[in-house]
């Protein structure tokens, strides 16, 4: 498929823009998501939010926590806002998310939630570390100089 082609599936739904400024992402899954009906259908319309929700491996399996998804209107049978869903992933993958948050300091969190090429809900759920304050201003400095270095040849190119 050709990259300057807007794919009309492919959308964003929610995204953790605070996720990169508190964690230490070090790497990241892409996982499929178990929805209702209902929740697909108020995906493709409605707001949604995952800044408030984590991942967790609990007995063999991958869970999504506290993420909302807002109730559909016209559905027969409602979904219930911020139930706990369960994501997809290999064996392989779900061992490897495991081992990694036995880890002091790790955890599961989900960076954004889209629909995929093909139309289906996926999510990212990144492997991370939190950080703490200095590390957070050192971020911040180091992206501040990005910008004013940007700034600068632009006026001077």
């Amino acid at each position: 498929m050709a990259k300057d082609k807007a794919n009309p599936n492919y959308k964003v739904i929610a995204e953790n823009r605070r996720a990169r400024y508190d964690y230490a992402i070090d790497d990241d899954v892409e996982c499929g998501i178990l929805l209702q009906g209902s929740e697909v259908k108020s995906l493709r319309e409605n707001p949604s939010n995952i800044a408030e929700s984590y991942a967790a491996v609990e007995n063999g399996e991958l869970w999504l926590v506290n993420s909302y998804i807002a109730p559909y209107n016209r559905a027969m049978f409602s979904h219930e806002e911020r139930r706990r869903r369960k994501l997809l992933v290999s064996r392989k993958e779900l061992a490897h998310l495991w081992s990694e948050t036995q880890r002091k300091g790790m955890t599961l969190v989900p960076l954004v939630l889209y629909f995929n090429h093909r139309g289906k809900a996926k999510i990212k759920i990144g492997i991370a570390k939190g950080k703490k304050t200095q590390d957070k201003r050192a971020t911040e400095a180091k992206r501040d100089w990005g910008r004013q270095k940007a700034r600068l040849l632009r006026q001077n190119g």
